[in-house]
């Protein structure tokens, strides 16, 4: 069973549930908006539109609030990568829940990508990190995981194409809104 106190693999599979990979512009924003520590919109105005906001309540997870308590994990191998801590944390999370042939599926070049049930992403999520992104996204239990089974797969099928996990923030995001 997953643990809490993954930050980065709850900012990725928040942002993939809320966003999903499909809406890759919006998640091209929101990681701006991360990046500028502050998302504004045409006029220079705050953004208010729905995404933004919750994504926004991800953002202490990506940028480490100004607290240190999340930011001091070691993400990435402690380089400062949360992107790539996060995805290495939800590979993790599924092959230590019994579930590394499917995981690996989605890694591996030339293998068919696996799908998920809500139940498996259950298992391997756990229920503290699944409260968590609930509360920070507005998303209801039943809706994160049905979002989660099919965002999974397809999103690290996409962000491994040659097997590996990139090994930096900016190839994920690269990847993440379709410029890499």
């Amino acid at each position: 069973m997953a643990k809490n106190a993954m930050p980065s693999m709850v900012a990725l599979l928040g942002l993939l549930a809320v966003a999903g990979y499909q809406n890759r512009d919006k998640i091209a924003e929101a990681l701006k908006g991360f990046q500028n520590r502050s998302s504004t919109g045409p006029d220079g105005a705050p953004a208010q539109d729905g995404l933004s906001s919750i994504l926004g309540s991800l953002g202490d997870l990506f940028g480490g609030g100004g607290n240190g308590t999340d930011a001091s994990r070691p993400a990435g191998g402690g380089n400062g990568n949360v992107l790539t801590g996060g995805l290495g944390d939800l590979m993790d999370s599924f092959r230590h829940s019994g579930q590394s042939e499917t995981a690996d599926s989605w890694v591996t070049v030339g293998v068919p990508t696996k799908g998920l049930s809500p139940e498996q992403v259950e298992q391997a999520v756990g229920a503290e990190n699944l409260a968590e992104l609930s509360q920070r996204t507005g998303l209801s239990r039943e809706d994160l995981l049905k979002r989660l089974a099919t965002a999974i797969p397809e999103s690290v099928d996409r962000l491994t194409p040659g097997g590996n996990i990139p090994q930096s923030d900016t190839e994920i995001r690269d990847r993440l809104t379709g410029t890499a």
